[in-house]
C-alpha cells in the first residue's frame, strides 16, 4: 500500500476523532472552541484530500475506503456529542435521523456496487448541501459563542435534517427498481 498525502490527509482526520472527543469534555471555557476547531480541521482536511487525490492524480483504493469512513465516524460522533450537549428531543431526533441516513445509504451504495450499479446512487447537489450543511451547524452547535451563532447553528441543523431526508429518498428513489426487482 502507497501512502501519499492526500492518504495521510484522511488518516490524521482519524487520528483526530479522540482529540476531538475529548476537547468536548475539557472542563475549561475554551474547549468548545477548541472542539470546533478541531472539527472545523477535519472537514477541511476531508475537502483538501480529496482536492489533492483528484489534483495530483493519487486516489487510492485504500484511500477510497477511508475517506467516507473517516468521514461518517467524524460526523456521527459530533452529532452524538450534540445531542449529549442539548438533552432535547428536538436535536436528539435530527441527529438520529442523520445517523440512521448515512448507515441506509452506506448499505445502499454497497448493495448496488455488488449488482453493478454503483453509479446510480452517486453523491447528487442535495447530498454536497447537507452535508456542508451539517458541517456549518455542527461547527456552531459545538462552539456556542453567542447566543446568535448558537440559534443560525439550530436552524442550519434543520436545514440539514430537511436536506437529510430529501437526499436519502433522492438515492432511495434511485435505486427503487433495482431493489423492488423480484
Amino acid at each position: 500500500m502507497q501512502f501519499n498525502i492526500p492518504t495521510m490527509l484522511t488518516l490524521f482526520r482519524v487520528v483526530l476523532i479522540p482529540f476531538f472527543v475529548l476537547a468536548f469534555y475539557l472542563p475549561f471555557n475554551w474547549a468548545p472552541f477548541l472542539c470546533a476547531f478541531i472539527f472545523w480541521l477535519a472537514a477541511i482536511t476531508d475537502w483538501f484530500d480529496g482536492f489533492l487525490a483528484r489534483r495530483w492524480n493519487q486516489s487510492t483504493r485504500f484511500g477510497a475506503f477511508l475517506d467516507p469512513v473517516a468521514d461518517k465516524v467524524m460526523v456521527a460522533v459530533a452529532l452524538v456529542l450534540v445531542a449529549e450537549h442539548y438533552h432535547a428531543w428536538w436535536v436528539t431526533l435530527p441527529a438520529a435521523t442523520m445517523i440512521a441516513r448515512e448507515i441506509i445509504i452506506s448499505a445502499l451504495r454497497e448493495w448496488m456496487a455488488e449488482i453493478g450499479k454503483r453509479s446510480s446512487v452517486a453523491v447528487s447537489w442535495v447530498g454536497k448541501t447537507k452535508t456542508m450543511a451539517q458541517m456549518l451547524a455542527l461547527i456552531g452547535m459545538l462552539w456556542r459563542p453567542n447566543m446568535w451563532v448558537e440559534y443560525a447553528s439550530i436552524a442550519l441543523f434543520f436545514v440539514a435534517a430537511v436536506l437529510t431526508f430529501w437526499s436519502m429518498f433522492q438515492y432511495l428513489a434511485a435505486a427503487r427498481g433495482d431493489l423492488l426487482e423480484q
